[in-house]
């Protein structure tokens, strides 16, 4: 009998894990390893999603121009060159599926999200990573790196589970030593706790071989609904769309999302507060002999003297029910990912690695 085998590739990714959310025994439980907003999502959200459960029995819209048209009038885009997905992941997939293959090498950093080689491995590409300089993107390694086989490059800027983002000329230069034929795909998870950061969309108008993705887990707080879109050159657009499902959103995702970055009002608050206790987290642990780099996201990278010091404080915080992110599968053994809560949250946490470190009685 012939036996069944998958596509090359795929056999060699291995599962996906998720922040943590539960500690056995402990009931006091304060989630901080999935950067999720601790405010949850606008009440403008919540309230159309209360109302979203009348027309379950209806097919959502295929073309999501509603939604599409909502983020365009937002960031001031053109919304026939947006492309919806569930997460921006699934927009990073599609990207993957339609620009590379067997024998095409797909470049991305060393602390990079997880996601790039596991997408490369997806569709029969081979992974490249390339290093980093002190935890932040390096344009030169990438540009070394760059073979006639290059057909995308992916970078996080901000960077997770750094926190670390490279500025608007640097990204300008990637793009334009990219080798003929190349894509750069600007990942913009955390883009909107960067006050006046466009997540690389006048890149994106002045060149033909960038696209950015973004997302609505994040900042608004919408995590479990996983909504992302994607901004491109007309041409890759019509692309992806190729690949895309036809009902790839609800109608219930579609709805509360085109509600959500209509209230601005509510991302500029949690962004002016992940702002004041993203630096009052990252000073607090540096009393403590923690240091961590500057933050542009809405967590704290915190290095630790060696693995066995993270993870003891991880066990340490766990105890206490503070529930963190270890980052060893990103190449970073030694670090705590962090991540920014309400004001209570960043306090509790303060407080017990103060306790770990033998400062706070």
């Amino acid at each position: 009998m012939t036996k069944i085998v998958p596509q090359p590739g795929i056999m060699d990714i291995a599962l996906y894990v998720g922040g943590q959310s539960h500690v056995e025994g402990v009931a006091d439980v304060v989630k901080l390893s999935s950067n999720e907003n601790p405010y949850g999502c606008s009440d403008v959200a919540k309230s159309v999603y209360s109302k979203s459960g009348l027309d379950l029995h209806r097919y959502p819209s295929t073309d999501h121009a509603s939604l599409r048209a909502a983020i365009g009038d937002v960031h001031g885009l053109d919304p026939d060159r947006i492309i919806c997905g569930a997460g921006s992941d699934e927009v990073l997939q599609f990207i993957a599926q339609a620009y590379a293959g067997k024998g095409d090498e797909v470049i991305y950093t060393e602390h990079g999200f997880s996601m790039y080689p596991i997408l490369a491995k997806m569709v029969g590409a081979k992974p490249v990573v390339v290093p980093e300089r002190e935890r932040v993107v390096d344009v030169d390694a990438i540009l070394a790196a760059c073979t006639r086989r290059t057909k995308i490059v992916f970078i996080a800027n901000p960077g997770n589970p750094t926190g670390t983002m490279i500025g608007g000329n640097e990204v300008a230069r990637l793009a334009d030593g990219l080798p003929k034929g190349a894509i750069l795909v600007h990942d913009g998870a955390y883009t909107e706790y960067v006050e006046g950061h466009d997540g690389g969309a006048a890149l994106v108008e002045s060149r033909d071989n960038v696209i950015m993705t973004r997302t609505f887990s994040k900042i608004y707080g919408l995590g479990g609904l996983r909504i992302g879109w994607g901004y491109g050159p007309k041409e890759i657009i019509d692309v992806l769309n190729r690949v895309r499902q036809p009902f790839n959103l609800s109608t219930v995702q579609l709805s509360v999302a085109e509600a959500a970055v209509k209230d601005q009002d509510f991302v500029a608050k949690c962004r002016a507060d992940n702002a004041k206790w993203r630096a009052w987290l990252a000073e607090a642990l540096m009393e403590h002999g923690v240091p961590s780099d500057t933050s542009t996201a809405n967590f704290i990278l915190a290095r630790f003297s060696d693995r066995a010091e993270a993870e003891a404080c991880d066990d340490f915080l766990k105890a206490q029910g503070v529930i963190v992110r270890r980052v060893t599968g990103y190449g970073l053994p030694n670090c705590l990912r962090i991540t920014v809560g309400d004001e209570a949250s960043c306090r509790r946490v303060a407080h017990i690695v103060g306790q770990f470190k033998g400062d706070t009685a």
